[in-house]
């Protein structure tokens, strides 16, 4: 099997991918990451049989704007699989777009999981990526992923602490000698801020609006604290008026986001808190020299890291390329795979 192995891995193209609740990433072996597509996926469904229609960008378009005979799905809810056959669909169009070639060659490939998946659900991601393709399949715990990627000295006796906002769940972890010391994985990330949007502006100012519109909200003008001066920058907003059923336009500020978010920033805060209360000592102290590094997509919400910084007197720093920690480091995975195999699963 070893020889088998090694011969059909001069064929392919290993992979490691970063199966988010919002967006999915795939990177290659010797190529980086070649592949960042939200995870949707579009069914066209005639007489109960469904057809895939559009994954990925041009799914994600169709999300709240479908026809009857059309559904939009998000297969993955809160970092894992939500619905099983969606998921194997997009995984496997995922592979082809990435793959062109369709030689006898199956690829490995290593998949990061939320550090709080169970079992079953590890079981799911790894059944979906053996069924749409793979020759083996790892599973990596996504706290590791993401600090490999953020460039963190995760192998060095010392504590190390990444916080992973990712769209599902934010995942806060403690590591050191490459393997994880203490993590929590809670389940508030992107969707939920965009479900507190959504429900501030219902009750405040009696309008509905879609997910997109608040994704859109959080994305220009979200903050995680108060503006200095009370109000801060501002944006034109339409939806549905819930008084009389017309759609209307209004105006939305940064201070009323800010208020709108005050909940998630408060749940991320305290992950954090709880984390560093029960990290030993020796390693908290090294936590206060290193400070704690953010990735994730929410990473990039404004003033989080200063809202984190008030409520821990930590330093905390913002990763690079934070959108794609997570898929740089499953790289890494697999690129450096003999001196990180203790934190790759292969088998179960």
């Amino acid at each position: 099997m070893g020889i088998f192995d090694s011969l059909s891995g001069l064929f392919t193209s290993d992979m490691a991918i970063d199966l988010g609740t919002a967006n999915t990433l795939v990177y290659v072996k010797g190529r980086g990451v070649i592949l960042s597509e939200p995870s949707v996926v579009a069914y066209h469904v005639k007489d109960g049989v469904k057809k895939v229609l559009a994954v990925g960008e041009d799914a994600k378009l169709m999300l709240g704007r479908t026809p009857g005979s059309i559904e939009a799905i998000r297969p993955m809810r809160e970092g894992v699989i939500a619905d099983f056959d969606t998921a194997e669909e997009m995984i496997k169009h995922f592979i082809r777009k990435v793959h062109k070639r369709s030689t006898f060659s199956k690829p490995k490939i290593i998949v990061c999981v939320p550090h709080g998946a169970t079992p079953v659900e590890k079981r799911a991601i790894r059944q979906s990526v053996l069924s749409a393709g793979a020759r083996r399949a790892g599973l990596i715990a996504e706290p590791i992923a993401a600090a490999i990627g953020a460039g963190m000295p995760i192998t060095d006796p010392t504590g190390n602490m990444v916080v992973d906002i990712g769209g599902g769940t934010t995942e806060v972890a403690v590591l050191s000698l490459g393997d994880i010391v203490y993590a929590r994985s809670v389940r508030v990330g992107g969707d939920r801020m965009d479900e507190a949007i959504i429900n501030y502006l219902r009750r405040q100012q009696n309008l509905l609006i879609g997910e997109s519109t608040a994704e859109r909200i959080k994305t220009s003008i979200g903050t995680a604290r108060m503006p200095d001066d009370g109000r801060g920058a501002s944006m034109q907003i339409r939806g549905r008026d819930l008084l009389n059923g017309v759609p209307k336009e209004i105006e939305i500020s940064q201070a009323q986001v800010a208020e709108a978010l005050a909940e998630p920033v408060q749940q991320i805060c305290e992950a954090v808190m709880t984390a560093l209360e029960t990290t030993p000592p020796d390693l908290a102290a090294d936590i206060v020299d290193r400070g704690v590094m953010l990735t994730g997509g929410g990473a990039l919400l404004g003033d989080l890291d200063l809202a984190l910084r008030e409520q821990t007197g930590l330093a905390v720093s913002i990763a690079d390329e934070s959108l794609n920690c997570v898929a740089l480091g499953t790289g890494k995975a697999l690129e450096y795979e003999k001196q990180l195999r203790h934190a790759i699963d292969y088998d179960s």
